[in-house]
């Protein structure tokens, strides 16, 4: 679908809903509900108009870089700009939720907490208020600690949140650290203090060790019962317990799953690959990237999400039609590009092309070896989407691959790196006969980083200053249209 035709449908879709804000670069413009707007010029790059009494603004949409429930966000350009703008649509609910209450009480608490821990500080500032300008979640407690002419940049995390939000912590951590240098002009900030629920603090601290040295970052746990807070040394408390799965176990798993998926592999060959997971002892067969299928201990289950049944004489049409639907909505050049099955699962589709071919990411890497679910704790269907590669040299490289906007990119991948140094170093990979015949550098690895070119979260560029020397970083944007295949327009 064109461009301008695309943006159109989607506009209408949001301006039948209400209520819905405009922002531009994480600044509000208006509710859509007081803005009238129109489409016009070429259909692959048209110029989007929004106007009212009180304002006007013509932009030239680029791409459409999210479209979800909760947003619809654009890569737009303004005469006089070289770098392109976001322009979102947000959906907007005005009543404040019980989980804004809880955070709220938990920034109080915070509070009363901060004072008795550093009696010679004064809170300076609290707050969970959003920043969307500045990319600061209203998920977390930020604040300022000061004493004399020296400042702390603090966030916490409150009980009860999501295991995502705790982990994904560091990213906005790091934000506010930037944020409150850039603001400071007459104190020093010393560095930043993290604090974390009781337990929840491994993924983080495995995350921290990739940072750079000389960031001066203190890691709390907060004990929810005596209310106080208890100072970790990050090294210690993220130990790296990961272990790799073997490679004859993968082929040994392989092995017993293919006679019984062989014959759906054969409605579409060149889409359907195969994807065990050694963890949950289960061989996934996926559709250019969406999962469609599962071998379970002799048995086959097909479908997608969960509304999944046994294949059998009888429910084989069923399967049989399910492929072909996706040979007409997930493919390459489908007319319909809202429909679901050309949407959903979008970086699963990206990994199955680069997979394909991983030199057309870098010339340098070789094509005989990529690995998928290197780790054992990231089996199943919600394991890790990092791809592990080589260069033809030997040195061993981390692809992360998003095929939308993602702030938690840099360090999803700087975590990772972690991971796959410490099992360089321990000579895991060649023992359990990853890159057969080819000798691996004691180099730590590069990393990748691969996305649509408009789709690099404006705060990597922040947080990839941050990570430590050794962890060098390869940025690699693709052209909108990957879906056709992959095309490098940036390197970086």
């Amino acid at each position: 679908m064109e461009l301008a035709r695309q943006l159109e449908a989607s506009l209408r879709e949001f301006a039948a809903t209400a209520p819905v804000e405009v922002r531009e670069n994480g600044g509000r413009v208006a509710p859509l509900a007081a803005l009238s707007w129109e489409v016009r010029g070429a259909a692959e790059k048209p110029l989007l108009h929004l106007w009212s009494a009180e304002c006007n603004l013509t932009r030239r949409v680029l791409a459409i870089t999210d479209c979800s429930e909760q947003h619809l966000i654009l890569a737009v350009e303004r005469f006089g700009r070289s770098k392109p703008d976001r322009l979102e649509f947000v959906r907007v609910n005005f009543e404040r939720s019980i989980q804004d209450t809880t955070r709220h009480a938990f920034c109080e608490r915070l509070r009363r907490i901060l004072g008795e821990q550093f009696p010679d500080e004064v809170v300076e500032s609290l707050t969970t208020s959003q920043d969307l300008e500045h990319s600061l979640s209203g998920n977390y407690a930020r604040g300022i600690l000061r004493r004399g002419s020296t400042e702390w940049a603090v966030l916490g995390v409150g009980d009860g949140e999501s295991s995502d939000t705790v982990e994904n912590s560091l990213t906005f951590a790091l934000l506010w650290l930037e944020r409150a240098r850039q603001s400071s002009r007459r104190s020093t900030i010393a560095g930043l203090r993290l604090i974390l629920p009781q337990g929840g603090t491994r993924v983080v601290a495995q995350r921290i060790g990739a940072l750079h040295p000389q960031l001066t970052l203190e890691l709390y746990e907060r004990d929810p019962v005596r209310e106080i807070l208890e100072k970790l040394e990050p090294r210690a408390a993220g130990n790296i317990e990961s272990h790799i799965v073997p490679q004859r176990e993968t082929q040994t798993l392989l092995a017993r799953a293919t006679g019984a998926l062989d014959r759906i592999i054969a409605l579409a060959p060149r889409a359907i690959s195969l994807h065990p997971s050694v963890a949950s002892a289960e061989v996934w067969l996926r559709f250019r990237g969406l999962a469609i299928a599962k071998w379970d201990d002799g048995r086959v289950f097909f479908g997608i999400d969960e509304q999944r049944q046994e294949l059998t004489a009888h429910s084989w049409p069923a399967c049989r039609k399910l492929v072909a639907d996706l040979e007409i909505h997930r493919h390459p050049l489908a007319s319909n590009t809202r429909h679901r099955l050309y949407r959903v699962q979008a970086e699963r589709w990206l990994e199955a092309i680069v997979r394909e071919d991983v030199t057309r990411v870098d010339a340098q890497l070789d094509a005989r070896f990529v690995y998928t679910q290197v780790f054992a704790n990231a089996g199943g269907e919600h394991g890790i989407l990092d791809l592990l590669g080589v260069t033809r040299s030997g040195r061993l490289a981390i692809l992360e691959l998003k095929a939308t906007e993602h702030i938690h990119l840099a360090l999803q991948a700087a975590g990772y790196w972690r991971h796959v140094r410490h099992h360089l170093d321990q000579g895991d990979l060649s023992r359990y006969g990853y890159f057969p015949g080819l000798p691996l550098q004691a180099t730590p690895p590069l990393v990748y980083l691969v996305a649509p070119a408009l789709r690099f979260h404006p705060a990597t560029d922040e947080l990839q200053r941050y990570l430590a020397p050794d962890v060098e970083v390869v940025r690699v944007g693709l052209a909108e249209n990957w879906r056709c295949g992959v095309r490098v327009v940036m390197r970086q």
